[in-house]
């Protein structure tokens, strides 16, 4: 039963990531929810998967970290308020080494996704995605917002196989 618990409890960062992504792309929006409930989600699934004290006073700082970073991204107009909080609820969760990876990674699909929308807004392919939904229709509008989340999600995803909340299960 004890594994069941832990089990749900990590699933809730990947759940949530996908959520905040899905919800970036169709509406350019992430909800305060998404991010308050990783973070809010974080210390039950700490202490549920034996996290050292040590432990989660490294999550502690790396959020810090990524909080600034997403900060000082927004400041500069990489990224919204929504993807910012995004990051660094994200970073808290993946601790070190595996936030280093989250950054490269999101990073990379970043710019897969700004050149795909460069791609999708050109006018060689817009008229053909004008017919389809209205939200992706919107994503192929020159001058629209990109869905950073996306690229987070992507970036958070690809790392949390390293993070310490996977390696615990390893010893069971």
């Amino acid at each position: 039963m004890l594994h069941l618990v832990q089990a749900l409890l990590v699933a809730v960062f990947p759940a949530l990531v996908i959520a905040a992504a899905l919800r970036d792309v169709t509406s350019y929006t992430i909800p305060n929810w998404m991010p308050l409930a990783l973070l809010a989600g974080f210390v039950p699934a700490a202490l549920a998967m034996g996290l050292a004290p040590a432990a989660i006073g490294l999550h502690l700082g790396v959020g810090l970290v990524g909080l600034v970073a997403g900060m000082a991204m927004f400041a500069l107009g990489w990224i919204g308020g929504g993807d910012a909080k995004l990051f660094a609820a994200a970073t808290l969760w993946l601790g070190w080494p595996a936030a280093a990876v989250f950054a490269g990674v999101t990073g990379f699909a970043g710019g897969a996704l700004a050149v795909t929308l460069l791609a999708l807004r050109s006018g060689f392919v817009r008229p053909f995605v004008v017919t389809g939904p209205a939200w992706f229709s919107r994503l192929a509008e020159p001058g629209e917002n990109v869905p950073y989340g996306l690229a987070i999600a992507i970036g958070a995803l690809a790392a949390f196989p390293g993070s310490p909340f996977m390696s615990a299960f390893a010893g069971f």
